[in-house]
């Protein structure tokens, strides 16, 4: 592979006209310029497709609400790229993301790469910080010395991808899938980009509902473990102490929406209903 190897960006979009823009504008900006451009836009109803038609050089494609998952497989199935990168919407990326994210996989030592080079972009919103407090991040790094975001292929040749049938679609985690097919992890880089955390407690509910849809690894037992591990009187508890350990009162009702976002979600996964 050489500096004019074709890469395909991949972003499933699902609601996210406040962050399609920003993201794709941060993609046009990138030093290494062999790219193709591909949205998949997962059903949205608000005005994420005028935002994206603004942008020309952009591939956009439809589907009816399935999911990231689904969407990210879609748009895997029709790039023409060798190296397949899979983004989110509400991302930026610093002008050298993708050559530094590639640039493993051009030089022939591995198949795929990953990034924990990952800042809060709005950091100053203050369920935004609640977000990472609640994972045991106290900066706006979105990996600390106790949690982080788990490995997963940000960049990846599109034979290894195709020979795995891509993603598994499991909802929440079904980017978690891919190093779990494959028998092996992505190899770390610095590329460095920004990922917005959500904003407001309708926003913290809406994804802690999608979060605890997930598939469990224990199954319905892992499911009723979430309910009773996120009941009401424990959500109190952890956020009253979080609030004054973090000197942030705003923790307390963050973590009560989540909680509840996330039991809500939980109780669905069980009778096999959907929120989003």
């Amino acid at each position: 592979m050489t500096k004019e190897t074709l890469v395909s960006v991949v972003i499933p979009v699902y609601n996210e006209a406040r962050f399609i823009g920003k993201c794709l504008a941060s993609l046009k900006r990138q030093t290494y310029k062999p790219l193709q451009i591909i949205v998949v836009d997962d059903g949205s109803t608000d005005g994420t497709a005028g935002v994206i038609k603004g942008f020309s050089v952009v591939k956009r494609l439809n589907q009816p609400h399935l999911g990231a998952g689904a969407a990210r497989n879609l748009g895997a199935k029709t790039a023409k790229g060798e190296i397949l990168v899979f983004v989110d919407a509400d991302m930026e990326f610093e002008v050298d993301f993708i050559a530094l994210l590639i640039a493993p996989i051009l030089k022939g030592k591995t198949s795929g790469t990953w990034t924990g080079n990952e800042q809060v972009a709005n950091w100053n919103n203050v369920w935004a910080r609640c977000w990472n407090y609640n994972l045991g991040r106290y900066t706006e790094k979105m990996i600390s010395r106790f949690s982080g975001q788990r490995p997963v292929f940000r960049a990846i040749l599109k034979s290894e991808f195709d020979k795995v049938n891509g993603f598994d679609l499991i909802g929440y985690t079904d980017d978690w899938t891919l190093p779990n097919k494959l028998g092996y992890q992505p190899k770390s880089t610095q590329a460095l980009m920004w990922h917005h955390n959500p904003d407001s407690l309708l926003s913290v509910f809406n994804q802690a509902v999608w979060l605890g849809q997930r598939r469990y690894k224990l199954g319905i037992l892992g499911t009723l473990f979430t309910l009773v591990k996120h009941n009401a009187a424990s959500s109190l508890l952890v956020g009253s102490i979080k609030a004054l350990q973090t000197v942030t009162p705003a923790f307390l009702p963050f973590k009560l929406t989540f909680d509840l976002g996330l039991s809500w979600g939980a109780w669905l996964s069980i009778f096999g209903r959907k929120y989003r």
